[in-house]
């Protein structure tokens, strides 16, 4: 069916007058008048009732009229639309985060990107960075919000730091109430955690920070007593509450409340870098405005809260 029969009938119907529409289409009548007739011959129908002073519509066109409106204001739209999508104004991104970044950078990130970008559809999907580097490899996340691997990255994705930040430990808070741990000055020594057991993320899902917190250990003369194992953050500090260990975790985990846990800064910590990846040849215009916003935000301090 040819676009331009139905703009001449709605012109004709707004109007209810063959030259009057003409004139706003800028044609002469007699090929408005032929552009109706195959119209309705195409329809089966006839759309307007003619008599030499009068035009209206049949009860058929009052109908059909109905169903091209939406229909006509769609085109008319497309080339704002077009320009959105190709303006990285509209459409979608794909963004994958870790856990731990829950804590800091993922909601002041969000939070910037929606406020300058509030018709683009941002889909947030949680993933440990072992699955994250994949999907991107894959072109099914545009984005991750991942730790850095001690490996480094695949030649073709691209990476910016977006937070570092020292580990502390999560403790059992019967643990520091029965003495059990001393806390000198609200600070714990390495000694003092060397043969505690550990609550830690598994080495397949998340080695970056598995290796972090063992080597910690390691060069300190101990060995990681890992007692439980989880993928959520959430799930490491429920462990902790329930007295089963202690967990390294992020200082940004102190934003984590639980009853029974209590959050201590942890001598010589190590640190932990977190940071956005994406492919270096997506050329997706509301990736585009991520990165830009993403490198726009000034480096904080080491162990800031937020991006």
């Amino acid at each position: 069916m040819d676009v331009r029969h139905l703009r001449h009938f709605a012109a004709v119907a707004r109007t209810l007058h063959f030259g009057r529409a003409a004139e706003q289409l800028r044609m002469t009548q007699p090929p408005l008048s032929q552009s109706i007739l195959a119209l309705e011959r195409e329809l089966g129908a006839a759309l307007f009732i003619r008599t030499k002073r009068h035009v209206a519509l049949t009860a058929f066109g009052k109908q059909w009229l109905a169903e091209i409106r939406p229909l006509l204001e769609g085109l008319d739209a497309l080339p704002e639309k077009a320009a959105q999508l190709r303006e990285g104004r509209a459409g979608h991104l794909v963004l994958s985060f870790v856990s731990t970044a829950d804590y800091h950078v993922l909601p002041s990130l969000v939070r910037q990107f929606a406020s300058r970008f509030p018709d683009v559809d941002l889909k947030l999907r949680e993933a440990t960075s072992d699955v994250q580097i994949p999907a991107l490899m894959e072109r099914s996340a545009h984005a991750g919000i991942l730790i850095r691997p001690a490996t480094g990255f695949p030649a073709e994705l691209a990476y910016h730091r977006l937070i570092e930040e020292p580990l502390i430990v999560a403790v059992p808070q019967q643990w520091l109430d029965g003495q059990r741990l001393g806390a000198a000055e609200g600070c714990l020594r390495p000694s003092t955690i060397l043969e505690l057991p550990i609550i830690l993320f598994p080495k397949d899902v998340a080695p970056a920070f598995h290796d972090l917190v063992t080597r910690y250990f390691t060069v300190r003369g101990g060995s990681a007593r890992i007692v439980q194992e989880a993928i959520q953050m959430q799930t490491i500090i429920s462990l902790v509450s329930a007295g089963l260990g202690i967990a390294l975790v992020p200082a940004s985990l102190r934003k984590l409340a639980r009853e029974g846990v209590c959050y201590v800064a942890l001598e010589d910590a190590p640190t932990l870098e977190t940071g956005l990846a994406w492919r270096l040849d997506d050329d997706t215009p509301t990736l585009q405005h991520l990165t830009d916003l993403v490198r726009g935000i000034a480096d904080r301090p080491l162990g800031g809260p937020s991006v």
